[in-house]
């Protein structure tokens, strides 16, 4: 596919000049909307996500915001779980707020309880499984059969599943998005996100508010993207058995309380996730015993060699970074878990690096 870099389109006559954001039904107006090799992009995350539409913005945070600002106005409620990504919770409480929108926090283990949080003024729900750093399997066909149940919209961060793993469609999902700078990318080289939709209503609801707010993407990002796709399905099967592998290992450690990999079932949710999922991917926490401090945490952390210390995921490099001030209601991890990224480097390179920084953790910091 080539790298179409052009903002403006020339028409043959002013008849054809059309200034309308449905590009794959009016055709390619404005760069703004997308050039054809973004529309190829979204093209193919749709086809793999089996949607309607994907619409391709400049990162996962902006796909958030453009969900929330289709469906919610002043003076309505919309739900989310306690474990969503971090900016998510930070949108709710900072711009959402003040444009009087009410975003309220919910238990994401309440499944079909969910019902009972819905107001006649909720226009959302969110679900994000599994949740961001702790990683909690919801019940997403139960949430989905409540809010639908009461008209209300589901939309799904689907970034953990790269949109293939988990059918969002296929468990009545409205809404998919994912952050494309984590799988699709596939090499921490890009920020792009997209939002895909299965039916028409979500289709011109996200589509009027994708051209007011001029969410355009670089056609270069997307051409990475596009390169990214070719290796999606080899890089997703090394990185779930080199993951669940060192997970597996970590579990046995005496200095780990828990491992909080989808796959075992020490996660909270794990008979969702073997329920609903394909696979697991290349995130999961781990939580160190009690009897280690914050500072020795963050000493193991800093003896890590082959796993760098950074935030995001989904890249060809093992990532290691502490969550000093997570907070999850009843739960106090006290400085204590730590979220690893596994990479495409060997299972046994990556386990001998675990081990020389856990064996040395009772060193006195």
């Amino acid at each position: 596919m080539p790298t179409y870099r052009g903002s403006t389109v020339v028409f043959d006559r002013q008849a054809d000049v059309s200034d309308d954001w449905r590009q794959t039904e009016s055709g390619y107006s404005y760069g703004l909307y997308g050039t054809p090799t973004v529309l190829e992009l979204g093209a193919r995350i749709a086809e793999i996500e089996g949607a309607r539409h994907s619409f391709v913005v400049p990162g996962g945070q902006a796909a958030i915001s453009l969900i929330y600002l289709a469906f919610c106005t002043s003076g309505t409620h919309a739900l989310v779980p306690v474990t969503a990504y971090g900016p998510n919770r930070e949108l709710a409480v900072g711009l959402l707020k003040r444009l009087g929108i009410s975003v309220e926090a919910y238990d994401p283990l309440i499944g079909a309880g969910i019902a009972n949080l819905i107001r006649e003024n909720t226009t959302l729900i969110w679900v994000e499984s599994p949740g961001s750093v702790t990683m909690e399997i919801q019940d997403v066909p139960a949430i989905v059969c409540a809010a639908h149940g009461r008209k209300v919209p589901v939309a799904l961060d689907n970034t953990y599943a790269a949109g293939v793993l988990f059918d969002a469609f296929a468990h009545g999902v409205d809404v998919s998005m994912q952050a494309l700078t984590k799988y699709v990318g596939g090499h921490s080289d890009l920020l792009l996100g997209t939002v895909s939709v299965a039916g028409a209503g979500a289709y011109e609801a996200i589509g009027s508010v994708y051209k007011q707010l001029g969410m355009a993407v670089s056609p270069d990002d997307c051409s990475l993207a596009l390169r990214g796709l070719q290796t999606l399905g080899i890089r997703l099967e090394r990185v779930e058995k080199t993951a669940l592998e060192v997970a597996r290992w970590l579990a046995k450690h005496p200095n780990i309380k828990t491992v909080l990999h989808p796959a075992l079932q020490s996660c909270p949710g794990h008979e969702y996730w073997h329920r609903d999922f394909t696979g697991s991917s290349s995130i999961f926490s781990i939580v160190f015993d009690e009897r280690f401090t914050a500072g020795q945490v963050i000493a193991f952390v800093d003896r890590l060699k082959l796993f760098k210390i950074g935030f995001s995921w989904g890249g060809v490099t093992s990532l290691a970074l502490v969550y000093p001030n997570l907070q999850r209601p009843g739960r106090h991890y006290g400085g204590r878990l730590v979220r690893l990224n596994v990479g495409l480097e060997e299972s046994s390179d990556l386990i001998f690096d675990l081990t020389q920084a856990l064996n040395t953790m009772d060193t006195p910091v």
